[in-house]
């Protein structure tokens, strides 16, 4: 998902205005794939993101599946079988 936020640079003009469009969709998006509180409170950061100029660079998404796979995977660790 961070690669198609992506995409509106390279086609000549577009940049920072294809993230008008871009923005609340993916905000959305990313309320729909993380769910819950920490999905609505990243889905607006998001969105906030996407459109303060310069800031596009972060990989929100990447960020919030790293730290949702990490937890998971200490998680699983932590519960031995018997």
């Amino acid at each position: 998902m961070d690669m198609l936020g992506y995409v509106s640079y390279a086609i000549p003009f577009l940049g920072e205005w294809g993230d008008i469009i871009w923005a609340p969709l993916s905000g959305l998006i990313f309320y729909r794939l993380f769910g819950g509180w920490k999905g609505a409170l990243g889905g607006v950061a998001n969105v906030v993101e996407e459109l303060l100029p310069g800031v596009d660079f972060i990989p929100s998404f990447t960020i919030m599946w790293m730290i949702k796979y990490f937890r998971t995977q200490r998680r699983s660790k932590s519960i031995q079988p018997i």
